[in-house]
């Protein structure tokens, strides 16, 4: 049996792999595993997915069936979950959301009391509850957990997010688009209380429509509505608002590790980048290294995935680390990836130095990349495949110095996900082509 949990919880297509028994079974090891003796506290947030309230409701009633309260959020994002889980003093906290993935997909991942994602080991303690099928002794009476509503948890997070920009950002004027998820609560306020002007898009939702052809996956939307209002900015949230994306001024795609670099000289200028380093993974681009080392700044990399990045952050103590997807990690002010708290810091940049972002992003030029998704019958196939290992290596001999290949299994759907770096577009565009040709032979 594949593991239960992948690279960001546990995630499936709703009310079918990620079924309202499974989710209860979640919600009553989240109250026995995550809390101390006695009676626990439970922060729950979920996103805009019409399964949001079906998977909320089993995972309450687990979470309440094992002693503990559930705090309820509601609708809010990814990072607000981590934020309010230690504002509140809760016990740890839980989201209901599959994040940039279809409105079909829904997920549950969980938070530590102190606002980062669970360690494997208590991972594993959690899967081997809910698939061993052992049912615990339930409290009773008086010891049955309730559910209680965060009435104010838009107000605390968007407050917290608002005092990590000491400066106003009057004289801007931002595209926003929500992709009709969990950002449409709070971002455009965020935004507006810190006096920029706002041009919002895609901040409603019917449940069916978050992520589709809009927001952080698709930026078609947000390029045409900056270009039309000449908005200074324009930035796209995925469905939970973990991550962003950004436009400049002229319509340019401005991604993850771009961001990372305009924010990242900025810190390095006022002294405010611990030990001269940011945390990146293998799939950053080899343009930022370049950028960085000009800048007399330290690239390390870690595997994909933003636990990774966040690790090795918490074990060296770096302040700021991200991939290129928009996952930005500041450390001195959250403990996940926070796609508002990007944003935010990304404006600030803007208005503190006075420039337009396309300026500030020449900071970095990009190698070529090619990145395609392959979707495979067994992903796991990828490590012990001799064909596909020959291909790998052959195609880094003939690559040298000029680019890099990286093939691997997306942590969240049946995928295989191939990139290749090169110095010229052509040159990547050939070897992804053969390297998916072997994929789809060897795997599918």
């Amino acid at each position: 049996m594949s593991r239960l949990f992948g690279t960001d919880g546990v995630r499936g297509i709703a009310n079918s792999e990620l079924t309202p028994e499974l989710a209860f079974r979640l919600g009553e090891a989240a109250g026995a595993f995550l809390s101390d003796e006695g009676r626990g506290r439970i922060v729950v947030g979920k996103d805009t997915r019409i399964s949001g309230d079906m998977l909320e409701a089993a995972l309450v009633a687990g979470i309440c069936s094992a002693g503990s309260d559930a705090l309820l959020a509601g609708i809010i994002p990814t990072p607000a979950v981590a934020y309010l889980t230690r504002e509140l003093g809760a016990d740890g906290g839980v989201v209901i959301s599959a994040s940039h993935n279809p409105a079909e997909y829904n997920g549950i991942k969980f938070f530590s009391r102190d606002g980062f994602k669970l360690p494997d080991e208590l991972e594993d303690e959690i899967e081997s509850h809910v698939t061993t099928g052992d049912r615990p002794v339930r409290p009773t009476g008086a010891r049955v957990g309730v559910a209680h509503v965060i009435d104010d948890a838009v107000e605390r997070y968007v407050a917290h997010a608002i005092a990590t920009v000491p400066e106003r950002l009057e004289g801007l004027k931002i595209a926003l688009d929500c992709g009709h998820g969990a950002a449409a609560r709070t971002s455009e306020i965020a935004l507006r209380r810190l006096g920029a002007e706002v041009v919002p898009i895609n901040c409603d939702w019917n449940g069916t429509d978050i992520n589709a052809a809009c927001g952080s996956t698709h930026l078609d939307p947000l390029v045409e509505l900056v270009r039309e209002s000449g908005a200074d900015l324009g930035i796209a949230h995925d469905g939970d608002a973990d991550r962003v994306l950004a436009v400049d001024e002229t319509g340019a795609e401005i991604d993850g590790d771009r961001m990372m670099a305009v924010i990242a000289a900025q810190l390095k200028r006022e002294s405010r980048l611990p030990f001269d380093t940011v945390v990146g993974t293998v799939m950053t681009n080899l343009g930022f290294d370049v950028a960085m080392r000009g800048l007399g700044i330290r690239v390390v990399k870690t595997k994909v995935g933003d636990r990774y990045v966040l690790d090795q952050m918490r074990s060296m103590g770096a302040t700021l680390g991200g991939e290129q997807s928009g996952h930005v990690i500041f450390l001195e002010h959250s403990t996940t990836g926070d796609g508002l708290l990007t944003a935010l810091q990304l404006a600030r940049v803007m208005r503190v130095t006075g420039k337009r972002l396309s300026e500030l992003a020449a900071v970095m030029t990009s190698y070529p990349q090619v990145l395609i998704n392959v979707r495979v019958a067994d992903k796991g196939r990828v490590s012990t495949s001799a064909a596909l290992a020959a291909a790998i290596l052959t195609e880094e001999e003939s690559l040298g110095a000029r680019g890099r290949v990286l093939v691997r299994p997306s942590g969240t759907e049946p995928l295989v996900r191939v990139m290749v770096e090169a110095s010229e577009l052509a040159v990547a565009q050939a070897s992804a082509d053969r390297l998916v040709a072997v994929v789809e032979r060897e795997l599918r």
